[in-house]
């Protein structure tokens, strides 16, 4: 499986966001996130870090 999980990068910590992502597509200052599941989701920031190998996508707020 090529699936990877979404984390919030939030007060030096890593929380989880979305198990299972299929889909990322970057719209403007938001992040639209599927999983396998057919649960979708809108993040409002940017990508921080992604490990393929690892199958994890870290997802970072945007600041005012």
């Amino acid at each position: 499986m090529c699936e990877a999980n979404a984390y919030v990068f939030k007060d030096g910590k890593e929380e989880l966001y979305l198990e299972a992502v299929d889909i990322l597509r970057p719209e403007g200052n938001e992040i639209y996130l599927r999983s396998i599941f057919g649960e979708q989701k809108i993040f409002k920031g940017k990508i921080r870090e992604m490990s393929l190998l690892n199958h994890k996508i870290v997802l970072e707020e945007e600041k005012d």
